[in-house]
């Protein structure tokens, strides 16, 4: 793949208007799938949750997930979002080769909300207020293996393999209207946006919303405008491009910051962009080209003959309205508070996409002192080491069992540290991994004792100076217990009987 052309950002920035847009896609969890009784689990071998409905065989008949509805008007209404009195589902005529009946059951015309917006606040404290358009219902595609080649894409591939598990999960598509003014925050927008619409479906309990495995994704939109001279009307929009299934925050914001100074270089070069979808690659931090982007009519839409359309009840609206947990802002202010968080603190927090991870943690027991400094620590560090999102390496309940070793004396911070990396390894609990590499601290005195005995004797012009009161001379004893000891003692305990073996 050749390279592109980039220009710098700034460069770009002065001679472009960023124009933004984004398509959310969360995955419901629901036990059942969007339009059949097949099981809607994650991780299950492959082709097992079918019925003939997933199957597109000839009679299945589809019917609709009364939970998903439910689940999609909460969404639609912490959007801020009104919902439609009626709406119905279409047929978007594409060749999808991971859904068999070769259309997907969506939402065109007549979306179940719409007109909302939501507050997202930038890393800059910056508050930018960003309009939604519509919130949809429809179905997931399946999962297609690409067998043979070097990248796992159809590019180079011998063979492809479909898996139906996911064909027909439910999904709600979250559009957004389109955004201007984000300027030379718009990566820094692009990854706070889908990092609150993340919060608030968690909130709202609809969707696990892990992006590592699909549960929500983001197609970004992007085009650039030129700048005009002050006085003169705005140009037209720029042709967009749009990146596909963007599956992580750190993900989100680097393919804009890279299409703005891609499309940048395009222009500036007597170039057109063209109207396509692009795909990311993590590994090289590129976009590359997909398939020319086609526009609504390309889809033949029409009304999903087999579903009649939705329409709830004002009773029901309001009985989940009331249901509704409060609002991303207003939870973040709580949980600073409750937490104890300086701003500074809290920010990190934010700017790195772990509130999730934090909540449940202190949820699983975890202080939430605790919490953070394991997070926005080693986590981080080693997530940013691989080009992860730190919620794909380990799960909340585990950084709480790690935090509770820690409380009880267990573990100190080095071995901590190892039982981390043990368990992101795939080598069981924080216990199984303690005990299958030995990581506790050891708390036996006569141990401790027998080795402070040696490092003292060997080392008899250290103890004379603790001995004439320069208890800092300690520290060199203490260094070679602990190195002794691999590092599995309590470094305050061993201080303690270092000072009291020298005095007698």
């Amino acid at each position: 793949m050749a390279k592109d052309a980039l220009m710098d950002y700034d460069k770009a920035l002065e001679l472009f208007e960023p124009v933004l847009g984004f398509e959310v896609h969360v995955e419901l969890n629901t036990k059942t799938k969007m339009f059949s009784h097949a099981p809607n689990d994650f991780g299950s071998d492959a082709n097992t949750n079918v019925t003939p409905v997933c199957l597109g065989l000839p009679g299945a008949l589809p019917v609709v997930n009364e939970q998903a509805v439910r689940y999609s008007i909460s969404l639609g209404l912490a959007l801020g979002c009104s919902i439609a009195p009626s709406s119905r589902f279409a047929r978007k005529n594409y060749f999808y080769p991971d859904l068999a009946k070769n259309y997907q059951i969506s939402q065109y015309d007549e979306p179940i909300a719409f007109g909302g917006s939501v507050d997202v606040e930038l890393p800059n404290g910056r508050l930018v207020t960003v309009s939604i358009e519509r919130a949809h219902m429809e179905e997931d595609a399946g999962k297609l293996t690409h067998v043979g080649g070097s990248t796992g894409r159809i590019q180079g591939a011998e063979y492809s393999l479909v898996d139906y598990n996911r064909a027909g999960v439910p999904l709600v598509e979250i559009v957004t209207d389109i955004i201007y003014g984000a300027e030379a925050d718009a990566p820094e927008l692009a990854k706070a946006y889908v990092s609150t619409i993340r919060d608030i479906v968690v909130s709202l309990g609809i969707s696990d919303a892990k992006m590592e495995r699909g549960n929500l994704r983001c197609d970004a939109n992007i085009s650039l405008r030129p700048r005009t001279p002050e006085g003169q009307p705005p140009a037209p929009l720029g042709t967009r491009t749009e990146t596909k299934n963007v599956n992580s925050l750190r993900s989100v914001e680097r393919a804009i910051r890279y299409e703005i100074q891609r499309q940048a270089a395009i222009l500036a070069d007597g170039g057109t962009i063209t109207q396509e979808t692009r795909h990311w690659h993590e590994d090289t931090g590129r976009t590359s080209a997909g398939r020319p982007k086609s526009d609504a009519d390309d889809y033949r839409y029409f009304p999903e003959p087999d579903l009649l359309p939705v329409q709830p009840s004002l009773e029901l609206i309001e009985e989940l309205r009331a249901a509704l947990p409060e609002p991303p802002a207003e939870r973040r202010r709580r949980l600073k508070a409750e937490w104890g968080f300086t701003d500074l603190e809290f920010q990190d927090v934010v700017n790195g996409g772990l509130l999730v991870e934090i909540t449940e943690t202190v949820a699983a027991g975890a202080t939430p002192a605790a919490a953070r400094k394991w997070w926005t620590g080693e986590i981080s560090r080693i997530a940013n080491v691989n080009g992860v999102e730190a919620s794909a390496l380990v799960s909340p309940e585990n950084v709480a069992a790690v935090a509770a070793l820690v409380e009880d004396g267990t573990l100190n911070d080095k071995l901590a540290r190892q039982v981390l990396e043990g368990v992101i390894a795939g080598e069981g609990s924080p216990q199984e991994v303690v005990d299958a590499r030995g990581l506790a601290v050891v708390s036996d005195d006569g141990a401790l004792i027998a080795a402070i005995d040696e490092a003292l004797a060997s080392q008899p012009d250290v103890l004379a100076k603790i001995r004439d009161g320069k208890v800092q001379a300690a520290g060199a004893v203490i260094g070679a217990v602990m190195k002794a000891m691999r590092g599995q003692a309590d470094a305050a305990r061993v201080r303690e009987l270092v000072l009291e073996r020298a005095a007698g």
